[in-house]
């Protein structure tokens, strides 16, 4: 019988299982969409048992699908939307609270304080994050702090710190919550570990500081393992759903998996994934090069004895959101209508939307921005709206690309994408256009789950070498700029003046 590589892409609004053989070529692929819960402004919640028991569906649905056996699985690799955080009880499995999605905002109070008491520059030394409540610290830290009350009909009373410090309870990112649900094991990779805001990636250990200020008790952290391992997280439970023992030897937060999957495996190799929010990643090597221009610097992969590959990475809360925004509101009935509708108009006729609908990431973060359609008049029409909405995702991934070109030295010659939104030629054009660069879409645009299938692959020996990986790369379509760069740069200017008119807007949020 044939093997392949089996990966669950658990996404921020979606669970996704895919299958891949020895090309890199799709063979099963199974979807179920999940809750988004909005328990207040600017608070986004998962529930984590409905995010388990959607995994154990599409990976059963993606075999049946395909007509393959779960022994036809040389092994299963995770990739995942990062910083979301669960707190469980390590025994049952239960949580205590729903996740704590990374979009939600409700500990930007407790930011603040932290830029208040001046300890950003320490927090940014140690991590390579801003200080931001995108990021896994502070979430923990309010789940401790705060689901008590909504306890989990938990047998055992007791304070959740004490319960964390005597070991009961555990924490972790969404990649943590599934190996743990299939091996039993708590273990992250280094990819979501230097997500927390609680791991120091120049010496890749847990912070004790770190862990000291959010009051994270060691006890509750997983263990951390090269994001390809040869010795394996575990394996599924021969007794469990897939009744077959399946190493699970790989796992990559979402953004770093495309890196991986673009094989973008060299210093100064990009890519920009377009999903919910968009991720631009370069990396940089050996060396965690610091952004003087409000990047992030995170570990792009590791893999089994080898050194860790640091990247620079741009974070954009808000891309493909903004099309289901459109879609919500019924100004479209569904995201392929924009490329037609946007085409039907010269221009946005001056019109710019800003979808800070959760602040505003890099480079300006600014948690308190919200969004924005500014320059209308009585001749805006839904079409000008519309293509604005898609300028506004190519803005945001130019306001990166300068900030990637200041801070690597390195000017970029092209830009490999990937993500739902890049199906969309309009906007690869657009985007070619306002970044004049050129923009390289390869035929395998899920290119999380390739990643996280490679990663997995390679530690059990299905592919040899990185360079098996390259041969698989394939360009579907090259997009070249078309306009000129004095055209373009007077509306990027535009831009930064309606950027500026989001900028701290939501003063009182519960």
């Amino acid at each position: 019988m044939t093997q392949y590589v089996g990966a669950i892409d658990q996404g921020t609004t979606g669970t996704r299982f895919m299958v891949f053989d020895h090309e890199g070529q799709v063979v099963a692929n199974a979807y179920e969409q999940h809750e988004q819960i909005y328990p207040n402004p600017g608070w986004v919640e998962h529930d984590p048992i409905e995010i388990w028991e959607n995994t154990k569906q599409v990976v059963l649905d993606g075999l049946a699908d395909a007509g393959l056996e779960a022994s036809q699985l040389e092994a299963l690799g995770i990739t995942n939307q990062r910083e979301t955080t669960i707190v469980w009880d390590r025994d049952s499995g239960k949580p205590v609270h729903n996740a704590l999605v990374w979009q939600d905002r409700r500990t930007t109070d407790r930011v603040e304080e932290i830029q208040e008491a001046g300890k950003v520059e320490e927090i940014r030394e140690k991590t390579g994050l801003e200080c931001d409540a995108y990021f896994s610290a502070t979430k923990t830290e309010w789940i401790l702090d705060n689901a008590e009350p909504l306890k989990m009909q938990s047998s055992r009373g007791g304070d959740l710190r004490e319960r964390a410090r005597e070991g009961e309870l555990i924490m972790g990112t969404i990649d943590s919550w599934l190996i743990h649900n299939l091996t039993g094991n708590h273990i992250t990779d280094v990819t979501n570990a230097s997500r927390t805001m609680l791991y120091n990636i120049r010496e890749m250990e847990w912070d004790d500081e770190l862990l000291d200020e959010f009051d994270v008790p060691r006890e509750m952290v997983p263990e951390v393992r090269p994001s390809s391992d040869d010795d394996y997280y575990g394996h599924t439970d021969a007794d469990g759903f897939l009744g077959e023992e399946v190493p699970v030897a790989g796992a990559l937060g979402d953004q770093q998996a495309a890196l991986f999957g673009q094989t973008c495996f060299d210093k100064g190799d990009a890519k920009n994934t377009y999903g919910t929010g968009a991720f631009y990643l370069m990396n940089t090597g050996e060396e965690a090069v610091a952004s003087d221009n409000g990047l992030l610097t995170t570990v792009g992969f590791q893999m089994s004895g080898e050194p860790v590959q640091y990247a620079l990475e741009g974070s954009i809360f808000i891309a493909g959101a903004a099309i289901e925004f459109l879609e919500d509101i019924d100004l479209i009935n569904n995201a392929a209508q924009t490329a037609e509708l946007a085409r039907s108009v010269d221009s946005t006729d001056g019109v710019y939307m800003v979808p800070a609908f959760t602040g505003l990431g890099a480079p300006h973060w600014d948690g308190r921005a919200r969004g924005t359609i500014v320059g209308m008049t009585r001749g805006t029409s839904k079409e000008h709206i519309v293509r604005a909405t898609l300028e506004s995702i190519a803005y945001q991934t130019r306001d990166l690309a300068e900030a990637m070109e200041a801070d690597s030295g390195v000017e970029m010659t092209s830009l490999r994408v990937d993500g739902g939104a890049v199906k969309n030629n309009f906007l690869c054009q657009l985007q070619s256009d306002i970044i004049q660069t050129d923009i390289v879409r390869p035929e395998v645009d899920e290119t999380t789950a390739l990643g996280s299938a490679y990663a997995a692959g390679l530690a059990v020996g299905y592919w040899d070498t990185v360079d098996e990986l390259r041969d698989n790369w394939q360009v579907d379509h090259e997009f070249s700029p078309e306009k000129e760069q004095e055209e373009v740069d007077k509306l990027y200017d535009r831009w930064d003046d309606a950027v500026d008119r989001s900028r701290d807007w939501a003063q009182e949020e519960a």
